[in-house]
């Protein structure tokens, strides 16, 4: 299933120098059953946009984990409809 994950932070609680936005989330290839389809960054604004496809919550949770006390995320289902 596919899902959008919208991701934003505090400008204070930017990762640009401890990290960069890999602070954000976990290495998708260590989280089983989730596979970024695509990410995009919104830099001046503080967000990240995921495009991500998962098996399930727990999946999504885990890659959004290192994140959790520097960033808001709101995760969306999403289906494609062209092309």
């Amino acid at each position: 299933m596919l899902f959008l994950i919208t991701q934003d932070h505090a400008p204070e609680d930017c990762p640009l120098e401890a990290g960069g936005t890999e602070a954000l989330h976990a290495d998708p290839k260590s989280v089983a059953g989730l596979r970024v389809v695509a990410a995009y960054g919104a830099f001046a604004e503080h967000v990240l946009y995921f495009l991500v496809e998962a098996d399930d919550q727990e999946s999504i949770t885990r890659f959004l984990l290192p994140a959790f006390r520097r960033a808001h995320a709101s995760v969306s289902p999403v289906t494609q409809f062209m092309g």
